[in-house]
């Protein structure tokens, strides 16, 4: 049985296909998706760690993305419900952008010292928020793109997550070294005004074929669909390769802002050289992965960006290295800035190929409960395995923890020649 997709509609030719109205939107929701996790990720370790929070604590944290993992719990919830003025999605996006942006601002009232469980609850309803608006969004792209544009608006949407992470990653830090943690969190949750703005100025996608008009429908026929699409042995394939593919790097990024610092960066160093790094690169992996996945198909780009992706674990391994044999003196930024650029190139090649491949093989009449399946079990590694990675690097130190990272890469790599073949353009549908 084939995925049922997208008709196809004329794509314009040349640059002006990335300044269409859908690119655009693309970039928008895709900078407002990324800007909660990324808080969680970067912003969040660094203030516990500024506030002499232990390591191994810093790490359990990767547990608040508890709800990444099982989103598609209440997915089915958000395909059968509407609000009744915004739409079914733009109402969820508009309802989970501003709880998020109050949220995120009052994290700084807290202390990680005395009032740990406190931060824990708030981090945690953070992860929840976001898991929730990233079903709505995920839903609206594959519906709004048609499947000739799933490689480029994602490619375009991953760069936006990305670079997203420059204002928790880089801005908030350099503000945090003048300003209090209140002011840099108060600050930071401003820029989900941006998302917020879009979300009222689009429009609802065009839905093709009939929505759930039940919740048990909306519960049960996505998951159905998806066992007897291909069947059961090809499904749990190309779930083992979801969970798979992304392993290593989601390892290897897990702690990289408390690894900068001990390194002996400060955080005005990661925040102007490390990110600002990784921006440019990002720019760069996004126009040239866009370009790349229209011409030669996700499967081509699942492969070789896989492999690169991979081997940017390695710089990590390389700049440990580094860091350990010039103890005493002041850090390599070039050194820095050279790893985290072919990390945020790789990566965002490797996971903008990743998303295309995950909405084309989603059937559209069921697209945020099986959207958030697909995802929930990528996000299984950055929660549950992440939450390790303090106990593992104090045990082995940075180095072989990055060698773990790369070995880790390589058996969903291995999965490839059964879930995207070299030679079959579009992974979702049965020849």
């Amino acid at each position: 049985m084939n995925t049922p997709s997208t008709p196809a509609t004329p794509a314009a030719s040349g640059w002006r296909h990335y300044c269409s109205r859908h690119m655009l939107i693309c970039v928008m929701l895709g900078f407002t998706s990324g800007l909660p996790l990324f808080i969680l990720y970067n912003l969040l370790s660094a203030w516990l760690k500024a506030e002499q929070v232990d390591l191994k604590s810093i790490g359990l944290f990767a547990l608040v993305g508890f709800p990444y993992t099982w989103k598609f719990l209440w997915s089915p919830l958000m395909d059968r419900f509407h609000f009744p003025l915004l739409g079914r999605r733009r109402g969820w996006m508009f309802f989970t952008q501003l709880a998020l942006l109050a949220a995120v601002g009052s994290m700084g009232f807290f202390s990680p010292l005395t009032e740990l469980s406190a931060v824990v609850t708030l981090a945690g309803f953070i992860a929840f928020l976001s898991a929730s608006q990233d079903i709505v969004i995920d839903a609206y792209r594959r519906e709004l793109l048609s499947d000739a544009e799933q490689g480029s608006g994602t490619a375009l949407f991953v760069n936006a997550y990305k670079m997203s992470t420059l204002v928790p990653g880089s801005l908030s830090l350099i503000l945090s070294d003048f300003l209090s943690w209140q002011v840099v969190f108060g600050i930071t949750a401003l820029f989900m005004l941006p998302g917020l703005f879009t979300t009222l100025l689009i429009s609802e996608p065009a839905i093709y074929g009939e929505p759930p008009r039940t919740l048990r429908e909306a519960v049960i026929e996505p998951f159905r669909e998806f066992m007897q699409r291909s069947g059961f042995s090809q499904a749990m394939l190309i779930l083992a390769f979801i969970f798979l593919y992304k392993l290593g790097d989601s390892m290897a990024t897990a702690l990289a802002t408390p690894f900068y610092m001990e390194l002996g960066y400060t955080r005005t160093q990661i925040g102007l050289v490390a990110k600002n790094a990784g921006l440019w690169a990002s720019l760069a992996g996004g126009i040239i992965g866009a370009v790349w996945l229209e011409k030669t198909g996700v499967n081509r780009g699942l492969w070789i960006f896989g492999v690169l992706q991979a081997v940017a674990i390695l710089g990590f391994a390389l700049l440990a290295q580094t860091g350990v044999a010039v103890a005493g003196a002041e850090p390599s930024s070039l050194m820095l800035g050279l790893v985290i650029g072919l990390e945020a190139f790789a990566v965002g090649l490797g996971t903008a190929a990743f998303t295309a491949y995950i909405a084309t093989t989603t059937d559209q009449r069921y697209t945020a409960t099986q959207f958030a399946l697909f995802t929930s079990l990528a996000a299984v590694p950055r929660t549950f395995f992440n939450a390790l990675t303090g106990f593992i690097v104090a045990h082995t130190g940075w180095f072989v923890f990055f060698l773990i990272c790369f070995a880790l890469a390589v058996p969903g790599m291995l999965l490839l020649p059964k879930i995207a073949p070299w030679n079959t353009p579009h992974p979702s549908q049965d020849s």
